[in-house]
């Protein structure tokens, strides 16, 4: 069984999140996902505030997806208690980590590499402005792990959480989550006061 692992911070989950997720539904047995906190961001959503909106973004995903299923135990900072915890669940399958190509030269990086790269493949899903560099390739491949790069027809459009957090850019994420995310006034700039008509 080939199993596909997606974890993101999805704060908030955009329409790239959402895009990739329905790719990997048609290609692969089972697509674990999970919301975890990155060690290396700040975070401005709760975790299970992220992970609400993650459940919003996959049920739009149109036809229903047939094999993604949310794993919140799967969430740790550390991707490789994540596998671990992942083969307990499914102890004979074939994890394959999905990540993002502006996360290749890092991943060396990562605590416990070595070991986590030699029990998964990757699949490194291309991102616009993002050039995947054959020498980082060669790295991971080195370390003992297989690594395909998903079609350009998944390439993560050049838009990110960011652009919601920072400016309230609503094209970058679902109505859905749009709507979680001004109920629960989960971000700065929707927190901040409305401005006030002038006085007549």
């Amino acid at each position: 069984m080939n199993i596909a692992l997606f974890g993101t911070s999805a704060d908030p989950p955009s329409i790239g999140h959402q895009q990739i997720l329905q790719w990997l539904d048609h290609h692969y047995d089972r697509v674990l996902v999970w919301v975890a906190d990155n060690p290396f961001k700040v975070h401005q959503a709760s975790l299970s505030d992220r992970l609400k909106m993650m459940e919003l973004t996959i049920a739009a995903i149109q036809p229903p997806p047939h094999s993604i299923t949310i794993h919140p135990e799967l969430s740790h900072p550390r991707t490789i208690h994540t596998l671990e915890q992942a083969q307990q669940i499914l102890p004979h399958a074939h994890f394959t980590l999905v990540i993002g190509g502006d996360l290749v030269p890092q991943l060396p990086t990562w605590y416990r590499a070595q070991e986590l790269l030699s029990q998964v493949s990757l699949l490194i899903v291309p991102r616009q402005g993002i050039t995947i560099v054959s020498a980082d390739i060669d790295r991971l491949i080195s370390m003992g792990t297989k690594v395909a790069i998903a079609p350009a027809s998944t390439s993560i459009p050049n838009v990110s959480s960011s652009d919601y957090r920072n400016k309230g850019n609503s094209s970058v994420i679902i109505p859905t989550v749009a709507a979680y995310i001004q109920q629960e006034s989960l971000y700065a700039w929707q927190t901040s006061p409305a401005p006030q008509p002038p006085n007549s």
